[in-house]
């Protein structure tokens, strides 16, 4: 058992904020199906001390994808389960969700140490722990080793972030809610000013704590989807862009996004690269994780301390992550700067528009709501006329996204 960690009377009112809801922990209501969300012991050495959860659908298939949610500070694994809205999905589209909980055994809030350099560092801690529960579901319960992913809120957004860095050869795909750059804080001391105002670094010095996170490292990258409330007053909304040039510099794409869209709930979409980052910036929406309650093909959840009432965040992620029927896995990008392709002589080098005028314009079709350009079937969100999409072509009826 690890020794209770106790914080400095400043920083420790802070990291209540980062401490999402001193409220009673939300009890799982019944799922429909016969299936619930278990305690799993005996998945390794657990060096972070955590505590594993699986929820697994009925009927899930051999080879099913796999999603690990890490919760904020003093929630737990069933409350986050129970009110995210990734349960709807998982019944839906057939994969696995992974829940660690934190104790306060490891942290006095129940946070995951992500400003400790032993439990965010590669085969240390909290993180190995993380790994570890994923390493138990490839082997018990099958899961595809390369589709899974990870999303979390608030110290867990910030934990998100750490396994995406550490374990790239891990996760697909990822998403950070309310969170703060890998690697922003070493310690408690600093845990602060990471949190509000942030911490102001280059897109380089971001992307180098990411990559001294495993040196040496060539593979694919994680895609990354940012959360943000325009609102949110425990973790500066800096922090999005911060992120957001950690990532885009990771990934070797510009931070200047390659197309923008409207989503409801005021919330706006900023895409960039090949579409292996995005940023989520919900107008008005304070800290915490957004969900939409409903019964709509794109709503989810359940409204309470933390959990807010504006767009199903989980919807965006798992169609993000690939999760969909028919929605393909991820393609990480490789290589550290973006690749240009010829452009064919007397061919548009970029064209912007709405994907709905890319569909009438014959430089992409549309199926299932959704467009997709010609001849790479790269989606491009939403087909409609409010979702803007740069298109460019590098062969005959070949278009990609991005200029």
């Amino acid at each position: 058992m690890r020794r209770t960690r106790t914080l400095p009377g400043r920083l420790a009112g802070m990291l209540a904020g980062l401490v999402l809801a001193a409220t009673a922990l939300v009890a799982v209501a019944a799922p429909a199906q016969a299936a619930s969300l278990t305690q799993v012991t005996g998945f390794g050495s657990n060096p972070g001390n955590l505590a594993m959860y699986a929820y697994r659908p009925d009927n899930l298939p051999s080879g099913a994808p796999a999603v690990v949610l890490l919760h904020g500070c003093t929630q737990n694994a069933a409350g986050y389960f129970a009110n995210s809205g990734w349960q709807k999905y998982a019944d839906q589209w057939k994969f696995t969700l992974i829940v660690p909980q934190q104790s306060s055994a490891n942290n006095s809030s129940s946070c995951f140490n992500w400003f400790e350099t032993g439990d965010t560092t590669r085969g240390q801690g909290e993180a190995l722990s993380i790994k570890q529960m994923v390493d138990h579901a490839r082997s018990s319960y099958g899961t595809a080793a390369n589709r899974v992913y990870v999303s979390g809120l608030s110290a867990g957004g910030a934990m998100s972030a750490v396994m995406l860095a550490t374990y790239p050869d891990v996760f697909a795909a990822g998403s950070v809610i309310a969170g703060i750059p890998y690697r922003c804080a070493t310690g408690m001391v600093n845990a602060f000013s990471c949190m509000s105002p942030g911490v102001d670094k280059t897109p380089a010095q971001w992307g180098d704590l990411v990559r001294n996170a495993y040196p040496g490292y060539s593979g694919p990258r994680p895609k990354v989807a940012v959360w943000h409330g325009t609102a949110d007053y425990t973790v500066a909304v800096a922090n999005a862009t911060e992120s957001r040039d950690q990532w885009t510099n990771v990934l070797g794409v510009a931070q200047t996004p390659t197309s923008t869209a409207q989503l409801p709930a005021g919330t706006s979409l900023e895409v960039y690269g090949n579409d292996v980052a995005r940023v989520y910036r919900v107008s008005g929406m304070g800290h915490g994780t957004p969900i939409d309650p409903g019964s709509g093909a794109d709503q989810c959840g359940t409204v309470a301390a933390y959990f807010l009432d504006t767009i199903c965040s989980a919807y965006r992620d798992a169609l993000f992550f690939g999760l969909d029927p028919g929605g393909p896995p991820p393609t990480p990008t490789a290589s550290p700067t973006p690749t240009a392709s010829p452009t064919p002589t007397g061919t548009p080098t970029c064209v912007t528009a709405s994907n709905y005028a890319h569909v009438s314009a014959g430089r992409a079709y549309h199926s299932g709501g959704y467009a997709y350009a010609n001849g790479s079937n790269q989606r491009m969100g939403l087909y409609n006329t409010f979702h803007t999409t740069a298109l460019r072509q590098t062969a005959p009826n070949h278009w990609i996204i991005g200029c």
